[in-house]
């Protein structure tokens, strides 16, 4: 595909009611919002929002941010006012197995090497404010430990945004006594960090600094917990993170506004684009479609139970995105993926069915999006758009935007308009109330949405457990760390699997955030890298331009 030409930023601006003087550039193709321009957006009517999200992974992906740019410039072909708010790609999968995050084919964010690579620097403020925390942990307990800190106690890590395994268990201090004492710590890849998810759930400056100094480090001797604003690295961390705040402008290969901010992860951390972006794009647009990472038991559950609970937002329609070669994968095919099998589709749409039940749970209509493979068959795409209908979807459409840009994807933007237009509420249904205990909040969870018969603790997570219900934060909603390839804990157990018990072996409280999360099965929060990367196929030409991303 020829290099696109690029709308100027401030064009781009003017469609959404920005001045030149609201946009803050970063280059010529990329800006973020000023201060004074949010809070005008914020203070304008919402449109509706619209939620992308999935079947179960495969290795093949399903397409969903594919789906979302393509759904949104086709709503713009449609003379609907859109706007997509994604998440910011990690370099960890940009570098590692996964690969980029922009879309694909037709359907792309551009300039995608600014957004898969260091776009205006978020992460890094990320990172840097993280690290910054853990660097004044170990010298609080270099200069005598007014706190009285108890060293084992202390469960901030260092973060980093590179798939790295050899840092999941890590010990510093090694140097003598004027590195700092030794001690055990690990560290996690900067979209898992506690820090990014207080960037993607703060409301506001004042919000992002509340949320920064409720940040959980570790306990003093009396069993009390201490905090980012007891070290009072509140406001150095706030420094750091204050232009990250604002939202970064985009594009499509098609010149449609999108809304770049916060990181994915879904799987492991709340993975859905800023509360910002949000009501930012919402006072901007009539549609707003945002995605949420991986499978509906993950993304979407977490994007109803934690921003949704924070926010006050609330989707009027979900889009739930499938491919014929998902499910003949789930269906066990045993034919070539190119190949038809039309009973293998129909028998891996019962994984369509769960996801479908777990959005029905929230009472949001859903509207299911294939995404067409070259190669999938009228037969293979029939049985898909059956088996959704046949489950309560709103409407079933095969989409092309891969292929076909927004053209491709029209009769599924005509579906969604006439599914928010039927909308006759948009009040939230949670899966479980703020008052329930933190074991009941878990067990609702892998019961209802995961299908498990019962959950199983670890001594250290019921340990953990007591001590976060009896310092105050019970109440906190809970974000599961578990695979993207199962419903289940364990990829091994399939697809679909139901009756399993879900073995949750440690639990995080992560009061900044506004959730405690509970580690399921073997989930690590720094991955590894595959013994293939896809950092070996990028490369710089000799104009300086980057290849092979």
């Amino acid at each position: 595909m020829a290099t696109p030409r690029l709308r100027p930023i401030v064009e781009l601006g003017a469609e959404l009611g920005l001045a030149p003087a609201d946009l803050e550039p970063y280059g010529r193709d990329v800006a973020k919002i000023g201060w004074e321009a949010i809070a005008r957006a914020r203070a304008r009517p919402r449109g509706s929002l619209v939620l992308v999200t999935a079947v179960t992974p495969t290795a093949e992906g399903e397409g969903k941010t594919t789906i979302a740019i393509g759904l949104v410039d086709a709503l713009r072909r449609l003379g609907v006012r859109a706007v997509a708010t994604l998440r910011q790609p990690s370099l960890g999968p940009v570098f590692g197995r996964k690969g980029c995050g922009s879309g694909g084919g037709r359907a792309q964010v551009v300039p995608a090497e600014r957004m898969n690579l260091h776009l205006t620097g978020d992460f890094h403020a990320v990172t840097a404010a993280h690290d910054l925390l853990a660097a004044l942990v170990d010298n609080h307990l270099n200069h005598g430990n007014a706190l009285g800190l108890e060293p084992g106690s202390i469960v901030w890590p260092r973060a980093l945004d590179v798939n790295d395994r050899a840092l999941r268990d890590v010990v510093v201090g090694l140097g003598g006594r004027a590195n700092g004492p030794v001690r055990e710590t690990a560290f996690v890849i900067t979209a898992a960090s506690e820090v990014m998810a207080v960037l993607a759930l703060a409301g506001d400056v004042g919000d992002l600094r509340g949320r920064l100094g409720r940040i959980v480090v570790g306990r003093r001797k009396d069993g009390s917990p201490a905090t980012a604003e007891d070290l009072h690295a509140t406001g150095a961390m706030a420094a750091l993170l204050v232009d990250a705040m604002k939202p970064n402008v985009l594009q499509t290969l098609e010149g449609t506004p999108v809304l770049v901010h916060a990181g994915p992860y879904g799987n492991v951390s709340q993975g859905a684009s800023s509360v910002v972006a949000d009501r930012v794009a919402l006072g901007l647009a009539e549609v707003v479609v945002t995605e949420a990472g991986f499978g509906a038991d993950l993304g979407a559950e977490k994007f109803f139970d934690l921003k949704c609970r924070q926010s006050g937002l609330w989707p009027a329609a979900a889009v739930l995105v499938a491919t014929v070669r998902a499910l003949k994968r789930h269906g066990t095919s045993t034919r070539a993926p190119d190949e038809e099998d039309v009973a293998a589709v129909r028998r891996g749409a019962e994984n369509l069915a769960r996801h479908l039940d777990i959005l029905r749970a929230f009472e949001v209509p859903v509207v299911v999006a294939v995404n067409v493979h070259a190669t999938d068959t009228a037969a293979e795409l029939d049985a898909v758009c059956e088996a959704a209908k046949a489950e309560g979807a709103a409407a079933a459409v095969a989409a092309r935007p891969y292929a076909e840009g927004g053209a491709g994807a029209v009769d599924l933007a005509r579906a969604v308009t006439v599914t928010v237009a039927a909308r006759e509420r948009e009040q939230p249904v949670l899966l479980y109330p703020d008052a329930l205990p933190l074991a009941a909040k878990i067990e609702a969870i892998a019961t209802r949405v995961y299908g498990a018969a019962a959950v199983e603790y670890s001594h250290a997570a019921m340990t953990q457990m007591d001590d976060a219900e009896r310092l105050g934060f019970g109440r906190l909603p809970v974000c599961v760390a578990k695979t993207h390839l199962s419903l289940s804990h364990d990829p091994l157990l399939g697809p679909s699997p139901r009756g399993f018990r879900f073995p949750v072996r440690e639990l995080r409280t992560n009061a900044g955030a506004g959730f405690v999360t509970a580690v399921a099965g073997d989930t690590q929060l720094m991955p590894g890298l595959p013994a293939r990367t896809r950092a070996e196929s990028i490369d710089v030409d000799a104009d300086g331009r980057i290849v092979g991303l």
